[in-house]
């Protein structure tokens, strides 16, 4: 029997390519939402082009997030960091503290207008998952574990690369994917300070009183988290299965 979350996924994904690549196909579900003859799909630029960038920003910003966040998560967790950890948190709480329109409004008269006060806001906003999952799949690599590797005579530095990071990367991968799934939809929130991105169209929608804007870019927004969602659910099964078990009996032998 096929995977029915499989199928039910590729069926989002071929909905949204046509709908992006040819949005005025869709026109006649979106019409009844408009009045005074407003145009039924949005019409200010390409569906395609602002879906991509607003990929890329939450890309970039997931990128450097997890830089930061894993590279705390192990500095904390050695010997000589571990004094660090309550600094560490506080920084990453940044984030959670303030909301992120009040980041893009400190960020703004400091960088700018457009993607950069959203990548701030963004790579803040991102920083808390990753670093908790990254202390808790750490933390739990048996001790066990770390002693065989040990007793073979492993440098901390090759355990860590070896043994501690693959054991840990199907935890730290699931807060990947959370920050990621977040910045999504919080990445709309970038076309407040004129970034490109899908929240273009819904606040288009909202300035017009154009529930079929709104509708699209909520939906275009929706679709790309089922997606995504599913694409890091099934590198974290991946690395589960196989990056961990490998490193495990590779310590064990």
């Amino acid at each position: 029997m096929k995977n029915p979350g499989l199928l039910g996924r590729a069926l989002v994904l071929i909905l949204l390519l046509a709908f992006i690549l040819s949005p005025n196909s869709f026109a006649p579900l979106f019409r009844p939402l408009t009045e005074n003859n407003a145009p039924p799909i949005y019409n200010h630029g390409s569906l395609l082009s602002l879906t991509l960038s607003h990929l890329t920003i939450v890309f970039v910003a997931t990128c450097a997030s997890t830089l930061l966040a894993v590279g705390l998560g192990i500095l904390v967790t050695r010997p000589s960091g571990m004094e660090f950890l309550p600094l560490s948190r506080s920084l990453v709480n940044v984030g959670q503290t303030f909301p992120p329109v009040a980041v893009l409004a400190i960020a703004v008269p400091l960088v700018g207008f457009g993607e950069i006060p959203t990548f701030i806001a963004l790579f803040l906003y991102g920083l808390l998952p990753i670093f908790e999952n990254t202390l808790t799949g750490l933390a739990q690599v048996p001790a066990l574990t770390r002693e065989a590797a040990r007793g073979m005579g492993m440098s901390p530095r090759h355990r860590l690369i070896q043994v501690e990071l693959p054991l840990a990367l199907p935890v730290i991968l699931a807060g990947i994917r959370i920050s990621t799934i977040i910045n999504l939809g919080t990445a709309t929130l970038g076309s407040t300070v004129a970034a490109k991105g899908l929240g273009e169209v819904i606040i288009a929608g909202l300035q017009s009183n154009n529930q079929a804007f709104v509708l699209q870019g909520g939906i275009i927004v929706a679709m790309l988290a089922v997606l995504i969602d599913g694409l890091l659910i099934g590198v974290e099964r991946f690395t589960s299965s196989r990056l961990g078990g490998q490193s495990a009996s590779r310590a064990l032998r």
